[in-house]
């Protein structure tokens, strides 16, 4: 188990990022241009590091960090299955995103939809529909809603997570901060009410992890410059501590799953 620290949001610095030590800090010479051409840099360094890592963790400032982490997989040979818990669909495309915000639309990309300036630099072949889990997308924009309804993503909440079968072959878990209820996991920069509690996100991590299967996890921060950060971090980390030997949850040690 290795972690990086990706502390970028769109392409931009972020201070105050809680990571667990130790780890890495991914610090690439980032061009001045577009956000796509900043990003493109960005993760097509996370792409390469991934690739020479077993069992990777990232902590990254946005949900497009799954580019990189998907990219270094492949060239590794590993094809995971994706389960993307996510408060939001990040299943934009320009036709249906209002604002253009590429942070809406990175489960699009790597299914090849859409934008695909950062998956090309990152080398990714586009995912299957079939080899993804939407898992909780509970906030959804007219469009992206109908998108999503017509692809071949399956849509789970986490209480299927935990009863239903799981894909087989390799899992990549990667964790939004947002799926929680904001009430457990404030500092978000797009809360979504009505979410699942932190003990349930968690239980169905747990059962991912204790598949043995999960070849990387990656989670999208919270916001450290808002309200509540310090009670988001902590509640990160017990998401992340079946991943991360040593995390204290609990009063007591959870192991790595790695």
């Amino acid at each position: 188990m290795s972690i990086i620290a990706s502390p970028y949001f769109m392409g931009e610095p972020m201070d105050g990022l809680e990571v667990p030590e130790p780890h890495e800090v991914l610090a690439p010479e980032l061009p001045e241009g577009s956000q796509q051409e900043r990003m493109a840099v960005l993760y097509d360094a996370l792409t390469r590091w991934v690739a020479g890592t077993e069992a990777p963790v990232v902590y990254a400032g946005d949900c497009v960090c799954i580019i990189g982490v998907l990219a270094g997989l492949e060239r590794r040979g590993v094809q995971p299955t994706l389960i993307f818990f996510d408060a939001h669909g990040d299943f934009h495309t320009r036709e249906t995103s209002a604002s253009g915000f590429i942070g809406g639309m990175p489960l699009a990309m790597v299914t090849g939809r859409g934008e695909q300036t950062i998956v090309n630099a990152a080398g990714l072949t586009p995912l299957p529909d079939g080899r993804v889990m939407l898992v909780d997308g509970r906030d959804l924009d007219p469009g992206e809603d109908t998108a999503i309804e017509d692809s071949g993503i399956a849509v789970v909440s986490v209480d299927d997570l935990l009863d239903s079968e799981l894909p087989d072959g390799p899992l990549y878990v990667h964790i939004d901060c947002d799926v929680v209820d904001p009430s457990e996991m404030p500092a978000m920069n797009y809360p979504a009410p009505e979410g699942p509690l932190l003990a349930d996100v968690s239980a169905a991590v747990d059962r991912l992890a204790a598949t043995g299967r999960v070849v990387a996890f990656s989670l999208s921060s919270w916001n450290p410059e808002l309200p509540g950060a310090k009670q988001a971090a902590a509640a990160a980390s017990h998401l992340a501590a079946p991943f991360i030997g040593g995390i204290q949850s609990g009063g007591r040690t959870r192991p790595s799953a790695f």
